[in-house]
């Protein structure tokens, strides 16, 4: 009997995951293929310590083919999925096409930044979701120092070292904290500034921060910010960016150099090039067993979804509900997926999908955090070491935990490097300089 073809779009958790699973689960009975345009799984909870030169960028990503024995991993971005005929269209960056059959799909597409029509921000803004853009954020600050330092311009000074976040929640928050914190700590190298030259801004539509953690922890969180000098704009909007010149809804109007958008996400906008059952929000239909299903619960045979792109009903709440697009869950249903879909496959029964959330942890930069974790709440050193050793036990095989621990340990003797790598974004220039004289 020959292997049941699984195609897994999505290479990050639930990609992932559901891959190791499946693969020690059900063994030679399964030829799985993994579809994804970046060759490796980032681990996004450490994108903000990665970006504040805490810990090397490379060691917050997992490589799929190292990590995937006996699992064929495709570099491409998947286009179009037409399930009634189980095939799926992937592009190459470099222009290759191909459409891959297959028995059974795994939905593991994940999301995408959640942006606006706001004039000046597809220009001007920069995401924080991949590991290459918290490299850029990393270089650009301390690019924008190094400038700072040598311009006499006050005016030049004042935008160069103007940095906007927009989006108050986890990832808003804990970039926003990290980067001012490594921008704070890269002073000392530079005696022409001071920390009153720095603005550090957080642009938030809702009325607090966090909203995930509750009232308490980010009214705490709020001052804490607050207190380090940063400013935080509450039930207030990004209305304009063009060439950095920054308007609010509440009137401010200022120069910045430098624009995170970290205001949610949304599923790949690849599912509405699909004929899968999705939600009013874009999101793939999904039982508690983690199979598609349409709007009366009817099964889509062969087709399963976990993570941030799919709507899975949270059974630890009243129902209607659902999972919220967390690591946490993510990681979780990943694990759950790949045993379900082998004892599909061998015609075992299915279980449900069910887990309550352990609560919260985040990071305000070196030795700073807040964290709910089963309603115990802890501020300050205590949450920054719980953030660090939960994420320590969640990010996937020993060798990158090793990773981690050594550059952590190394930060307790040595302080972090501060150098700037921004020409690494040309790195033709010097060359082309050379040829032309």
């Amino acid at each position: 009997m020959s292997a049941t073809k699984i195609l897994i779009v999505g290479g990050g958790y639930v990609g992932l995951y559901t891959a190791l699973t499946l693969k020690k689960k059900a063994g030679n009975h399964v030829d799985i293929t993994i579809v994804d345009r970046r060759p490796y799984m980032t681990y996004q909870p450490f994108l903000p310590e990665a970006a504040a030169g805490s810990i090397e960028p490379r060691h917050a990503v997992v490589p799929l083919r190292r990590e995937m024995s006996g699992v064929r991993v495709l570099q491409g971005k998947v286009t179009s999925i037409r399930h009634g005929s189980r095939e799926v269209d992937v592009a190459s960056d470099f222009g290759d096409e191909w459409t891959l059959g297959y028995d059974e799909i795994v939905i593991a597409l994940g999301s995408v930044a959640r942006t606006l029509p706001i004039p000046g921000l597809a220009e001007f803004g920069i995401g924080f979701k991949y590991v290459e853009e918290a490299i850029n954020l990393r270089n650009r600050v301390l690019g924008r120092l190094a400038r700072a330092a040598s311009t006499q311009d006050p005016l030049l000074r004042r935008r160069l070292l103007t940095f906007v976040f927009v989006g108050g929640g986890f990832a808003g928050v804990e970039a926003f904290a990290e980067t001012e914190d490594m921008a704070r700590a890269a002073l000392r190298y530079y005696p022409e500034l001071t920390p009153e030259d720095l603005r550090f801004v957080m642009v938030e539509m809702m009325p607090r921060i966090l909203p995930e953690m509750g009232e308490e922890m980010g009214d705490y969180t709020l001052k804490e910010l607050r207190e380090r000098g940063m400013e935080v704009f509450l039930e207030t909007k990004l209305e304009s960016c063009v060439d950095g010149h920054i308007e609010l809804s509440n009137g401010e109007k200022f120069e910045a150099d430098t624009l995170v958008w970290t205001a949610g996400v949304k599923p790949s906008p690849v599912l509405a090039a699909s004929d899968l059952p999705l939600g009013p929000k874009g999101h793939v239909i999904c039982s508690p067993t983690l199979q598609v299903t349409d709007e009366e619960g009817t099964v889509v045979e062969g087709a399963w979804a976990a993570g941030d792109c799919a709507q899975v009903p949270d059974l630890t709440k009243e129902q209607p509900a659902y999972c919220a697009p967390s690591a946490q869950h993510a990681v979780r249903q990943a694990r759950h997926l790949g045993k379900n879909l082998a004892d599909h496959l061998a015609g075992r029964a299915l279980a449900d999908y069910k887990h309550k959330h352990l609560g919260l942890v985040a990071s305000l930069g070196l030795n700073k955090g807040v964290a709910d974790v089963m309603g115990v709440k802890l501020r300050g050193w205590p949450a920054w070491f719980m953030h660090r050793t939960y994420h320590m036990s969640q990010i996937p095989t020993v060798n990158r935990k090793a990773r981690v621990i050594v550059d952590w340990t190394t930060a307790l003797f040595f302080r972090r490097d501060l150098v700037s790598m921004g020409r690494i974004h040309e790195p033709r220039r010097a060359f082309k300089e050379a040829a032309d004289s």
